[in-house]
């Protein structure tokens, strides 16, 4: 049997407890998921890792709006990663391009090197690039220890495929983590016909606000849905891909 490890994708020090006690192996901390992913505080980063008792792996990412920074934004992530290493964090996760869309194998290994002995996650920013095949090479060049992926498509279903072949192709040189839309339906084909060990999902459920369905809403007041985390999910795909 796979030694199955369950990552959850939090956002908020709520979603962090409910890894906890629904038994995730690992949390990968982020703010702004609406935006696909933005650096966290700092209060949210100690509180993560004081309170839920996980190993904490703090996205790397000053900005939305795709995977090519400026030198002075690579600064930033550096600071921010002498900050999370001084917290406690177990791993960050970023992810860096050249203008062609390719790995930026350059600032990612120097990043690498500045983060040690913390690990490194090559996020999904993988899944733009050009060559799949290629960018594992580069994030093994790199030194970072594990990709999370889609396959290089919208969500892990499309990509199953391709998933299979990247698990394949990194042969227990990097870890191969499968995340994009993982749902609980899928979890178990998924750890059957990918190979993969490593599962990345958010299981985020939108709160009711409790508003009738037919009251007008006043969209310029709108702050956006609420997300909640609910343990059994967690137990639950955590079962599904422990049986498959």
């Amino acid at each position: 049997m796979r030694n199955i490890i369950f990552e959850l994708c939090a956002e908020t020090i709520d979603a962090c407890l409910a890894a906890k006690e629904g038994g995730a192996h690992r949390v990968e901390l982020c703010s702004g998921l609406s935006e696909g992913g933005l650096t966290p505080s700092h209060g949210l980063v100690q509180a993560a890792i004081e309170r839920s008792g996980l190993p904490v792996h703090v996205l790397l990412r000053p900005r939305g709006g795709g995977f090519q920074y400026t030198e002075s934004e690579i600064s930033v992530m550096r600071e921010d990663i002498q900050h999370v290493k001084q917290l406690g964090a177990v791993g960050v996760v970023l992810g860096l391009l050249r203008a062609d869309g390719s790995v930026d194998v350059e600032s990612v290994s120097g990043l690498v090197q500045l983060a040690h002995p913390m690990k490194v996650t090559f996020h999904r920013a993988f899944d733009v690039t050009p060559s799949l095949p290629q960018a594992l090479e580069d994030a093994i060049a790199a030194g970072c220890d594990r990709i999370l992926t889609s396959g290089g498509h919208s969500d892990v279903v499309e990509g199953t495929s391709c998933l299979s072949q990247l698990v394949g192709q990194a042969n227990q040189r990097i870890v191969v983590a499968v995340g994009g839309g993982l749902r609980l339906k899928d979890a178990g084909s998924l750890a059957r016909l990918t190979g993969a060990a490593h599962f990345h999902g958010s299981l985020r459920r939108r709160l009711s606000s409790g508003r009738p369905s037919n009251e007008a809403v006043d969209e310029s007041r709108s702050f956006g849905e609420r997300y909640v985390v609910d343990p059994d999910d967690i137990r639950s795909i955590i079962h599904q891909l422990q049986s498959a």
